[in-house]
């Protein structure tokens, strides 16, 4: 595949060029935190920046969007009868998505596409979207993306990777779709020079990833074990189910439907929702399987670290960004979670 090195002076030209045949997501701060926006005048680009705040999950899946339009009127012929709300989504490209996020993705996928069930509303906006990621020259202290599968220069889900070299970047394309954009952005061929930069690049980044989380034995834990385990009353203390770790997190992907009627007009919504949340287990009938709020927590950190392994196979569902660390108000830590579940042997496997 194609790499080339573009001057920063003329990257945003070079923007300006795809946003003629895209909608281009971009970061942009907002005070003191980043989030992406529409490239549109008035938008200003910065890509010095760790992360954004947000994981940008929403790109695929917003936190609130209206899947179908109903009436209720009792002469119409169309009563009581759904109809989806056509939403024409443009070509997108995001400029600037983290490889921990872009990887993401991909876990994300595997349950909105699966065999028997295909999610149109998400799929249609992932395969209108192009990545070009962002590597990670200086990881958030928090990040421990090296020990599940990901790293600053990791190129899964993308199809560009845009690495910082000071006064340039080099892009790497790594898709046939990747290379056409390459070759739309011009600059100059990438010299040795510029491979050997981006090389020292990667393993210096990799070097300042100093937080590890062992894997290696979730997979043949027995789930049992660790469903019954006897710290997870101690994990979730501190926990007042708010629901941040699982906002931010980008392979959290819960949601709620809900309908929402004026006179004789409905419209259905699929909302963002949490594990952590009392009211997502409850039952019509009044009973709520996880009443409590270990069972909650417990469930948020099972499915993650050990139901989707079963499930999928490969590692856990997470991609070791650390927006739950750093903003959980109470301070607990997955990567704490990680080793319990991991070392975890049940009283009989012990005296065994």
């Amino acid at each position: 595949m194609k790499s080339i090195v573009v001057s920063k002076d003329r990257f945003r030209s070079v923007l300006d060029a795809f946003s003629r045949d895209y909608e281009v997501l971009v970061p942009v701060k907002e005070e003191e935190y980043f989030a992406f926006k529409k490239l549109e005048e008035g938008v200003d680009p910065d890509f010095k920046f760790q992360n954004t705040r947000l994981s940008p999950k929403q790109l695929m899946q917003p936190q609130s969007e209206k899947m179908f339009a109903y009436t209720l009127e009792p002469e119409a012929e169309d009563a009581g009868i759904l109809s989806e709300i056509p939403g024409e989504v443009p070509e997108r490209l995001v400029v600037g998505i983290r490889p921990c996020d872009a990887l993401a993705v991909q876990l994300v996928k595997k349950n909105f596409e699966t065999p028997e069930y295909q999610d149109p509303f998400w799929l249609q906006r992932y395969e209108k979207t192009l990545f070009v990621g962002f590597a990670c020259n200086d990881p958030c202290a928090t990040c421990f993306c090296t020990s599940v599968g990901c790293g600053p220069f990791h190129e899964a889900g993308l199809d560009v990777l845009m690495v910082d070299l000071g006064d340039r970047f080099l892009l790497k394309s790594l898709t046939d779709k990747g290379k056409g954009l390459v070759e739309k952005a011009g600059g100059e061929a990438a010299k040795d020079k510029d491979e050997k930069a981006l090389n020292k690049a990667r393993e210096e980044a990799e070097k300042k990833i100093t937080c590890t989380v062992p894997t290696d034995k979730l997979a043949d834990q027995r789930l049992n074990d660790l469903f019954d385990a006897d710290f997870w009353e101690e994990v979730a203390f501190a926990c007042i189910n708010c629901g941040t770790c699982t906002f931010l997190c980008p392979t959290c992907w819960c949601f709620d439907i809900q309908d929402e009627v004026s006179r004789n007009n409905g419209i259905r919504l699929r909302n963002w929702d949490s594990c952590m949340f009392p009211l997502f287990t409850l039952h019509g009938s009044g009973h709520n399987p996880r009443d409590h709020k270990s069972q909650r927590v417990r469930q948020r950190f099972m499915h993650k670290l050990k139901y989707y392994i079963d499930k999928y196979g490969g590692g856990p569902a997470c991609v070791g960004c650390g927006r739950c660390v750093q903003f959980c108000p109470v301070n607990i830590d997955i990567r704490r979670v990680f080793e319990k579940m991991n070392s975890w042997a049940s009283p009989e496997r012990k005296s065994a």
